[in-house]
């Protein structure tokens, strides 16, 4: 029994170019970047017309992953949506929980009546899992680019980390750790030092880095004046997080919005400053992630010394307190956001007042938004250039086809 012919057709079908073989220049052609090139990060198919070496059209082609998060938000009750929140951005799901739990919070009139070692525990496990993005991002960046040797060593320290965040949760990636009104759980006996352990090793690991690759001249050559995003191009496309901040605009939710105990840490906004070519550019993109490394070990071991001195653990502390048992806000909408690795990463939500699950929850994924600029900045670059432009936009397909 014949379980599946084969049609030449089907392709076209399911998934049509925007651009037709008649409608094109005699020099002119029609390439297929992905969804299996390990460039586009995965399973973004990017439809490209060139002429010879040069890109003269990028159309982004979604769809491959079909996670239906806001579909299976309907059918859930709030607290049971948090796993389906990390897998949208699954190499920041420390984040993605932080952004979603505070949206429910305020629903519930919960905004800043928890006890404060249970908000410095989430920016401390946020900030780390920021850590881990970021790595993600510049390792894989210099493997679209042809460097090898980053990759293996920020893959290296992320280890590190992701052994310390499956210490505290049971799981590597997906942790379902940061609940509606509190934890799963409180840190474990001795985290505290083996996170600062960790943290002094790694700061003269970022020194390496930097020197490996953002002062590297084979890196600089391959992504200085690559790309080049002007700011006001990034604001009205909705470009948030490294991809705008690399543009020259500071701004960081966690000092706009000032949610959790952000306003108590001290920490800057790097912003992209054209040292090596132009504001906006590929390097500008990359380098601001690793600054923002810098910052996010700052803010650790800020959170590290409240957490071993003035909201240090005690016998009586209980991380489900205050999670309630049932999860049934008044009726409202309600848009709540955050800053994730990648940008903005926001949540409307609509409820009824009468079930606990919402009767709409809407996801504002930053890397859907990123990948719109893709076009805009690729015309007239060569072909190779725009892996590299691909690359510092830190996609993560999970976010786009969400």
């Amino acid at each position: 029994m014949i379980q599946y012919q084969y049609k030449p057709e089907n392709f076209r079908l399911s998934d049509p170019n925007k651009h037709q073989l008649k409608d094109l220049k005699s020099e002119e052609m029609i390439l297929s970047l992905g969804p299996q090139h390990p460039s586009t990060h995965g399973v973004l198919r990017m439809e490209v017309v060139s002429d010879g070496e040069l890109v003269v059209d990028v159309v982004p082609h979604l769809g491959y992953l079909h996670r239906c998060f806001e579909k299976h938000a309907e059918s859930l009750p709030f607290n049971q949506i948090i796993p389906y929140v990390d897998r949208i951005d699954y190499l920041a799901a420390m984040n993605s929980e932080h952004a979603y739990v505070m949206g429910v919070e305020k629903l519930l009139d919960l905004e800043g009546k928890l006890p404060k070692r249970i908000e410095y525990i989430r920016v401390l496990v946020a900030e780390l899992n920021r850590l881990a993005s970021h790595f993600v991002a510049v390792g894989t960046y210099g493997l679209d680019i042809g460097a090898y040797t980053a990759f293996l060593w920020v893959m290296r320290d992320r280890e590190h980390i992701q052994r310390l965040l499956e210490w505290i949760t049971g799981a590597r990636m997906l942790y379902n750790y940061i609940w509606v009104g509190g934890l799963f759980y409180d840190l474990p006996v001795g985290f505290e030092e083996r996170c600062t352990e960790f943290i002094n090793y790694l700061k003269p690991k970022m020194v390496e880095l930097r020197e490996l690759i953002i002062e590297n001249k084979i890196f600089i050559q391959r992504t200085a004046n690559v790309g080049v995003l002007p700011m006001a191009l990034a604001i009205n496309y909705g470009c948030t997080g490294p991809v705008l901040r690399g543009s020259g605009l500071k701004v960081d939710l966690r000092k706009v919005d000032g949610y959790s105990v952000y306003p108590e840490l001290d920490f800057d906004i790097p912003v992209g400053k054209g040292e090596m070519g132009t504001v906006g550019d590929c390097w500008d993109r990359n380098y601001v992630r690793v600054l923002e490394c810098d910052e996010s070990i700052k803010i650790i071991e800020q959170c590290l010394i409240q957490l071993t001195n003035d909201h240090k653990r005690t016998t009586e502390f209980n991380p489900q307190a205050l999670v309630p048992k049932k999860i049934r806000p008044q009726a409202m909408d309600l848009y709540t956001r955050a800053e994730n690795p990648k940008g903005e990463l926001g949540f409307f939500f609509r409820t009824d007042g009468r079930s606990d699950i919402p009767v709409r929850l809407k996801a504002r994924a930053c890397s859907l938004h990123n990948l719109s600029i893709i076009p805009e900045i690729s015309r007239g670059a060569m072909l190779a250039d725009l892996v590299a432009i691909i690359g510092s936009m830190d996609l993560v397909m999970g976010e786009v086809d969400r």
